[in-house]
């Protein structure tokens, strides 16, 4: 099966217009019909897929003139070299005009500043194609000049019109605003003319110095309102001969995600799963069981002090609340009946430490991942980085399962325990940190029942969105436009965390392995924990780039939440004792730094995108290669062995007891003796982390 498949969420629409006579279409038999013997130099059929293979709706204006009601269904317009047909081939060759009328460009002008994208290709010699887009452009600060640019010492082919933009320069001004050259590194513009900026526009890529107009602006970009708008002087690099050419097909990607970043930051995903009945019947639940909560001790029993009576009579508007809710949750009815009966248990059995391994046993919501599906929760339970005391929590949840998902899962991440989940609303106990719904939390006297995990994707996308977008603001972070929407759009973000977690899971049970892969129990030294996690999701990254490579290009952003997690989010968060997802961010980050793959230079950090795989693969192989020796190494020896490969990027606590210099060695019969020594600090944060963390503080 190949990845072409897997239709990924759409969050933009992009309008091609092929009213105004445009010399291009992105569809095939127009092209054909515009250019019989080589119908690709007309087409922009390509460049349309690509857009469509990823985050963007595609279609085509025309019939009609542009409109405010038009426009107003769209987030960028293109228009590619509009022509009178005496010049060249185009989409309207009868009826049409080049030109826009006013009522046109006074729409497209509001559209901009309202927000939208405009992208406008031109072409050399300007004047003589009868548009009028310089009319257009003239308030956006650029216009299209009438030329013919040459170089006879950068061009292609030694084609003097052939002409290579100045990477050196380009290179040297890159902008974290203006960032539409991330991943570029060479273009070549064939028969452009130029372009003339003043204002809040810039140039974005102009020629050499040797270039008949010395320098000459060749694209530009401005920022308009809450709109933007990009303008190149050359349309052929963007069509089917060219577009993967250079880094044209990467430079056409960078152009549509600026121009369209006001779409990802609109929300489309579903804010409830709950109909009209169980909205009016879920407080009920909720506001008994957040009472009731109030009334346990820490054993999840009813506190000495607490009225019998009182508790009663809350545990049956909890029963009665969910046997209303039951027709609109029939597939968990099973589940739901043996709550009740717990409950009634609980309330008979004299309110001692709840036992719900019954109902426990018959919640499944991992037989029912459909997209979207709503599930009612209740269990005495303890919520993870929350409070360890055991209450009860009621959760109103849903299931995220698009259909990539589920056929990624079926056929290449197979993890039938895996449940992506999204709140609703919740008790208070969720009021915390506390991102996950596993078996092990709730309150048995048994062994739990094994049968799921669940992670409130939307909850660990929260955070990171504020947090990983608030470092990049600070670190000046050099962000492809692709991966700045993506920060921009809860919706992109909540989809890479289900994808993540999907095969992270996973890797937990695959690869090179330690003996205890998910040591929930923390029974070793924490960097064993922070060593496997990071292993897992190093192993990810890799897997996200294959899947990209086979045809899925949503999985790239797995590999931006992969990476900004770990460098920025997970060391600077919670609290410094034994903090192994920290430790193992501490980690990635000084490793990348030392190879040069993330470079802290002029108070920016300079990531090295083009080698960032290799460089986390390289990471990867060390970890493995510690995995593969551990096996012939006794515990202790093993602990050693992986706290000097940490150390060897993330210096110890001056006062570990484990560090290689400084470390006493004796009888290792006493395991536990030695996990003892492990300082709550015992990797400390470098100075760029505590930087970080005060200015997050204070902005």
């Amino acid at each position: 099966m190949t990845q072409h498949s897997l239709q990924q969420r759409k969050l933009a629409r992009i309008l091609f217009d092929e009213f105004h006579n445009e010399s291009w279409s992105i569809d095939l038999l127009t092209a054909q019909q515009m250019q019989p013997n080589h119908p690709a130099d007309s087409s922009y059929a390509l460049a349309a897929t690509e857009l469509s293979r990823r985050d963007f709706y595609v279609d085509r204006n025309l019939h009609d003139p542009l409109t405010a009601e038009t426009l107003q269904r769209v987030d960028v317009l293109v228009i590619a070299h509009p022509s009178d047909t005496k010049w060249e081939r185009t989409t309207n060759v009868q009826n049409g005009s080049p030109v826009f009328d006013l009522d046109e460009i006074d729409a497209i002008q509001q559209f901009v500043h309202s927000g939208g994208g405009l992208v406008v290709l031109g072409e050399t010699e300007h004047d003589k194609y009868g548009n009028n887009l310089n009319t257009l452009l003239r308030p956006f600060g650029i216009q299209i000049e009438n030329a013919t640019l040459t170089d006879h010492a950068h061009c292609y082919n030694n084609v003097p019109s052939w002409v290579l933009a100045d990477g050196i320069a380009m290179a040297k001004q890159r902008d974290v605003v203006f960032n539409l050259t991330e991943g570029v590194a060479q273009v070549c513009f064939l028969r452009a003319g130029g372009l003339a900026t003043q204002e809040h526009a810039r140039t974005v890529l102009h020629a050499h110095d040797s270039a008949s107009t010395p320098a000459a602006s060749l694209m530009a970009a401005a920022i308009y309102g809450a709109g933007r708008v990009v303008v190149l002087a050359d349309s052929d690099l963007f069509g089917d001969d060219d577009l993967h050419h250079f880094d044209h097909h990467q430079l056409w990607l960078n152009v549509l995600y600026w121009a369209a970043q006001s779409a990802f930051g609109k929300a489309t995903f579903p804010q409830s799963a709950q109909n009209a009945d169980s909205a009016s019947l879920w407080p009920m639940l909720k506001d008994a069981t957040n009472a009731l909560r109030k009334l346990q001790k820490p054993d999840g029993g009813l506190a000495e002090e607490a009225s019998h009576a009182v508790a009663a009579q809350l545990v049956q508007h909890m029963q009665a609340a969910i046997q209303a809710l039951l027709p609109q949750f029939a597939h968990e009815q099973g589940y739901l009946e043996a709550v009740i009966i717990d409950l009634q248990t609980w309330v008979e059995g004299g309110f001692v430490r709840p036992d719900f391994g019954k109902s426990l046993a018959l919640f499944r919501p991992e037989r029912n991942r459909q997209n979207n599906i709503g599930h009612i929760v209740l269990f005495p339970l303890y919520t993870p980085n929350g409070s360890p005391d055991t209450r009860f929590e009621a959760l109103h949840i849903r299931t995220p399962w698009p259909e990539w998902l589920s056929t990624l899962e079926r056929t290449q991440f197979d993890n039938g325990k895996f449940v992506p989940l999204h709140f609703v609303d919740y008790t208070d106990g969720y009021h915390s940190e506390c991102a996950v719904l596993f078996p092990e939390t709730v309150a048995l006297t048994g062994k739990p029942s094994n049968h799921f995990g669940g992670i409130f994707c939307d909850r660990e996308a929260a955070r990171y969105q504020h947090t990983v977008s608030a470092a990049c603001r600070l670190m000046k972070v050099n962000l492809p436009p692709q991966a700045t929407a993506f920060l921009q759009s809860p919706d992109l973000i909540r989809d890479t965390f289900a994808l993540w977690d999907l095969i992270h899971d996973r890797w937990h049970s695959h690869g090179e392995l330690p003996f205890d892969p998910f040591m929930i129990r923390q029974r070793l030294p924490y960097w064993m924990y922070s060593l496997e996690e990071l292993r897992v999701d190093l192993q990810t990254f890799g897997s996200a780039g294959d899947l990209e490579r086979q045809g899925f290009p949503f999985a790239r952003y797995v590999r931006y939440g992969i990476l900004f997690d770990r460098i920025f989010r997970f060391p600077i968060t919670g609290n410094r004792v034994r903090n192994y997802d920290g430790l193992g961010g501490q980690l990635l980050f000084a490793y990348l730094h030392k190879q040069g793959l993330a470079t802290w230079r002029d108070n920016a950090l300079t990531i090295d995108w083009a080698n960032i795989e290799a460089g986390v693969a390289g990471l990867r192989e060390r970890i493995e290669q510690l995995y593969r020796d551990g096996i012939d190494m006794t515990k202790v020896q093993y602990w050693l062995a992986a706290h000097e490969l940490v150390s060897e990027w993330v210096k110890p606590n001056l006062g570990s007891k484990w560090a290689k210099d400084t470390r006493v060695l004796s009888d290792e019969s006493q395991p536990k003796d030695w996990i003892n020594r492990v300082l709550d600090d015992e990797f400390p944060l470098s100075l760029f982390y505590l930087q970080l963390q005060k200015k997050l503080v204070a902005g």
